[in-house]
Formats: C-alpha cells, structure tokens, sequence
C-alpha cells in the first residue's frame, strides 16, 4: 500500500469523466488499497479514483469513526434517489473549505465490489451525501458548483 498525491481543485483531471473498470486486476487492487490509505491518512469519509489522478470508475467510502468498514464501489450507478438534506460538505481536492449543499437524504446504488460481485446499496443522510459526492467526482463534477451562496473557510485552519 501507498499514500498517493490527492489532486486540488485546479487539476484538469478532475473535470474529467471516469472510463468502465471492466475487471479486477492486480493494479486495480493496489490502486483500491492506496486509495483506502490515502483517506484514512487524509481523514475522509470518501475517495474517488480521479482525485488521485486515475480516471477509472471507483470510489472508496468509510463513514464509521473506527475507520474499519470500508464501501469499496466499482462502476456505482445511483439506481433512486428520494428526500432532501441541506447541509455542510467539504472536499479532500478542495482543502480548507465548505459549503452548503442540497442532496437527496436516501439514495439506493448499485455497484461491484472488489471481486467484481455485483451488490446494492442503500445510504440516508451522511451515507447518502457521501455516495451522491463521490459519484460526482467520476463524472468530473466537484461539489463547489452545487455550494449554495460561498464556499467557506473551515475553522479548523
């Protein structure tokens, strides 16, 4: 496993749509597994294969505080999409800022796992957030051009 560069809002690669993973391979493993560490490492709840400059169909997602139940989703496709929810959101490519954003607050994916096992899943509120982010960021959308009013500096900083 490997940290790899996360890419700042900026970086061409991000506006870029993400091509089909077709299959597992072992790259595509080592790439799971460094996109898994660069989260946790960045403190994330989310990761997507372009923000560290591949432009393949995969997300990563752990949203527990124990960081041990890690959402490995290949080729995801949001299947519904109900409810709504206003709230913060900040970005791994976009340090030091949020801004608010409206999404649905449940959504049902589909997607593959890591042995290309095809499953669905169902996410609410930080989950749903989380799934809908990162699915934007393989079609080359960042979630600074959802941010109703200003993206903000986050306090943390």
């Amino acid at each position: 496993m490997a940290l790899r560069k996360i890419r700042e809002i900026g970086d061409p690669v991000l506006l870029k749509k993400s091509k089909p993973v077709p299959e597992v391979t072992p790259k595509i493993k080592e790439l799971i597994s460094d996109m898994l560490e660069t989260m946790y490492d960045a403190d994330g709840v989310g990761l997507a294969a372009p923000q560290v400059g591949i432009l393949k169909r995969i997300v990563v997602i752990d949203i527990s505080p124990e960081q041990d139940s890690p959402i490995i989703m290949i080729n995801p496709v949001i299947i519904e999409k109900d409810g709504e929810q206003t709230g913060g959101e900040g970005c791994l490519s976009v340090p030091g800022k949020t801004g608010i954003v409206t999404r649905a607050n449940h959504v049902i994916a589909r997607a593959f796992d890591e042995n290309m096992q095809e499953f669905e899943i169902e996410g609410e509120e930080l989950l749903a957030r989380a799934i809908q982010h990162e699915l934007d960021h393989l079609d080359g959308i960042l979630y600074t051009t959802l941010v109703e009013g200003e993206l903000m500096d986050n306090d943390s900083e």
